[in-house]
This record gives structure tokens, C-alpha cells and sequence, in this order.
């Protein structure tokens, strides 16, 4: 029986990619006017987001390291002029603030939570690999902390990131629940869906797009707009 829901957060909840899309392209246009390659930007951005975040997740660096390592890279693919030791800090609270004034809820993601919400309902929360703080922050400005009291990032699990076993099973016990009785939702297809099996924890694959076949053995919706009928179907 399902007792408790953890939504993960950038891409689920939150559209973190147009978000952060809009915000590295004026970031560009900010500091380079007219620059040739400004078209590229977002797609640069994000294919530096994984590898860098993984070296922050795995303790290679510090948080404020991945964020200065990102920021060299794609200014060196994009060949303009890095920030200065001086700048780096002053540079990624400029694309920051820009990300900040630009996240937004899907449009499904408000009526599903509240359609879960509730005395007799489900456990709800968050379990999301970002900055505690920011993630928080996120939360807030989509109008969900209400219902999502509890947020959960790798920085309160004791270091345990997704798709790490530990991240699941910490994630559960901060519910108080045990994994068998939590759904995790989420639009990756290891972190969110696949890796968080091996503890017991059911999952379903959010699939946006609506264009690829979940993997064996797990439930694919294509909008929150879905999620309520499951929930109530194992419960």
C-alpha cells in the first residue's frame, strides 16, 4: 500500500530546463552582445549541468567550485573571456538571479498536488538532488511548500544522492515510512524511476514528451494530471 509520494523537483514540478535555458541565453547576451554562437548557449549549458554536478554530488569539489568549473568551460567552448578569480562568484549570481526570476510550475504540477493533499491522503514530499537552499527556494516560489513541507536533497540524507540506495531509504524514513509504502515520480528514467527498485520503492516514469515506452515493470504517465487516479489505485 502506498503511504507516501515524493515528487522529484527540476523537470517534474519545476520546468528547470526553460528556466535555465532563459536564463543562461541572457546571461550571454548580458556580458557579449551580439555574440555568434549566442543560439548555442542553452544547449552548452545543459550538457555541462551532468558532469559537474556529479563531481559536486560525488565530493570532488565544493558546490562553488562546480559552479566557477561550469562557467570556464562554457565560456571556453563559446571562446569569449572567462571570468576572472575576482568575477566568477559576481558572474554566477548574475546568471543565478536571472534562473531565479524565471522558474516556473508546470502546469500540472499544482492541481495533482492538490488533488494528493490531505488529511486522509499520502505523505508528500521532495526528494530532489539540487542545493538544499535553492531547491527550498524553489519550492516556495511554484506556491507548493504549503503541501510539500518536506524537501529532501542529498545535503540532509547524509551525503546520499539519487540514485543512490541510501538517498531512497533516507528519503522514506524522513516520511516515516518504510520504502515498500512510498511512490517516487520523476522524469529521469534511473534516478526517479529504475534505481530507487533495488530498495523496494514503487516509482513512476514521468514522461513529458510522451515518445519513449517506460522500462519493464514501471507505469509511465505523461502529465501529473494521471498521477492522482494511480496513487488511489495502490493505495
Amino acid at each position: 500500500m502506498i503511504n507516501g509520494v515524493l515528487f522529484d523537483l527540476d523537470g517534474t514540478l519545476l520546468d528547470h530546463r526553460a528556466a535555465a535555458d532563459a536564463a543562461i541565453a541572457d546571461w550571454l547576451a548580458a556580458r557579449f552582445p551580439g555574440h555568434p554562437r549566442q543560439a548555442e548557449a542553452p544547449a552548452l549549458w545543459a550538457a555541462l549541468e551532468g558532469p559537474y554536478l556529479a563531481r559536486w554530488q560525488a565530493g570532488e569539489c565544493t558546490v562553488q567550485e562546480q559552479r566557477h568549473l561550469r562557467l570556464r568551460a562554457l565560456c571556453r567552448e563559446l571562446d569569449v573571456p572567462e571570468p576572472g578569480p575576482d568575477d566568477l562568484d559576481a558572474a554566477y549570481a548574475d546568471f543565478a538571479a536571472r534562473y531565479r526570476r524565471s522558474w516556473t510550475a508546470f502546469p500540472d504540477a499544482a492541481a495533482a498536488v492538490a488533488a494528493l493533499a490531505g488529511p486522509s491522503g499520502p505523505a508528500l514530499g521532495v526528494l530532489t538532488n539540487g542545493t538544499q537552499p535553492m531547491q527550498e527556494a524553489k519550492v516556495r516560489a511554484i506556491g507548493l511548500a504549503g503541501p510539500l513541507r518536506t524537501v529532501l536533497t542529498g545535503e540532509v540524507l547524509d551525503g546520499h544522492y539519487k540514485p543512490s540506495p541510501a538517498a531512497y531509504t533516507g528519503a522514506a524514513a524522513a516520511l516515516g515510512l518504510a520504502t515498500e509504502e512510498v511512490l517516487l515520480v520523476g522524469d529521469d528514467i534511473v534516478r526517479d524511476v529504475t534505481a530507487p527498485a533495488v530498495t523496494g520503492m514503487r516509482s513512476v516514469w514521468l514522461d513529458r514528451l510522451g515518445v519513449e515506452e517506460a522500462p519493464a515493470g514501471f507505469p509511465r504517465i505523461t502529465t501529473l494530471a494521471e498521477l492522482p487516479a494511480l496513487v488511489a489505485s495502490l493505495r
